[in-house]
């Protein structure tokens, strides 16, 4: 019998081919002004840089651990491929990198949410290449450490594991919506109270459909992880997940 991770795994490349309705994703082609769109892009670049070595070093350490990095990748795919339209030239969609932070870093997750974002632009028209490089800061890099920096000082105050994944999940996800919110209101300062005035705009528009959606991914992470406890545990203990818990 497959294992729950190869079932999932199948399971959300499968949902890859289903068609689907194509909002934007985050900020969507076109709508940043070049100079951001270049400048969140270069920004990205060294994270990317460390990340890939990163897998690079994880694969070799622990090849058994490919068949978690691929379903990091479909979880994310998966999730962020679910939106809401929101504010004009952007949506809410849960993020989905909450999962592959926990297990591998955020700077594996970078690059596999970036994989993610791009791999969507390609094929479903969500997002789009001039705004990669914005969308990657958000979703790919900035959430991934929230959610890290999250579970790691959650485990280390007591919190139980499953605690510690939802909250690393959830704030993550809205993480990544402050930060969309930041790029559009440095791109776009209102007229009547600049910057801060934009930026209370599009937070607070998102935040309607945003906070119970990342309610509802930290659920599922903390669902999906309980899971892999309980058919991937070698590889959860080899990569020191699982020492968080029995500790």
């Amino acid at each position: 019998m497959k294992s729950f991770t190869s079932k999932l795994f199948y399971f959300g490349i499968a949902l890859l081919f289903i068609p689907q309705q194509a909002y934007a994703m985050h900020i969507m082609e076109g709508f940043l002004p070049p100079g951001w769109a270049i400048f969140w892009f270069l920004l990205s670049l060294p994270f990317l840089f460390i990340g890939l070595r990163s897998i690079q070093q994880t694969v070799k350490e622990h090849p058994e651990s490919k068949m978690l990095l691929g379903l990091s990748g479909a979880f994310a795919f998966v999730l962020s491929a679910l939106k809401i339209p929101s504010v004009t030239g952007s949506s809410s969609h849960p993020t989905g990198i909450g999962l592959g932070t926990i297990l591998f870093g955020p700077f594996i997750m970078s690059v596999m949410g970036s994989i993610v974002l791009l791999f969507q632009t390609l094929l479903l028209a969500h997002g789009g290449l001039t705004t990669l490089g914005a969308n990657i800061f958000s979703m790919a890099i900035v959430g991934p450490f929230i959610a890290y920096g999250i579970f790691k000082g959650a485990t280390k105050i007591g919190a139980s594991f499953s605690v510690a994944v939802f909250l690393a999940a959830m704030l993550g996800d809205i993480g990544t919506y402050i930060m969309t919110s930041f790029q559009l209101a440095i791109a776009f300062p209102s007229e009547v109270g600049s910057f801060f005035a934009s930026f209370q705009k599009f937070s607070g528009i998102f935040a309607l459909t945003q906070i119970p959606l990342a309610v509802s991914e930290g659920i599922l992470t903390v669902i999906v992880m309980n899971f892999l406890q309980l058919y991937n545990k070698r590889e959860l203990t080899a990569l020191n997940i699982l020492k968080v818990k029995e500790n």
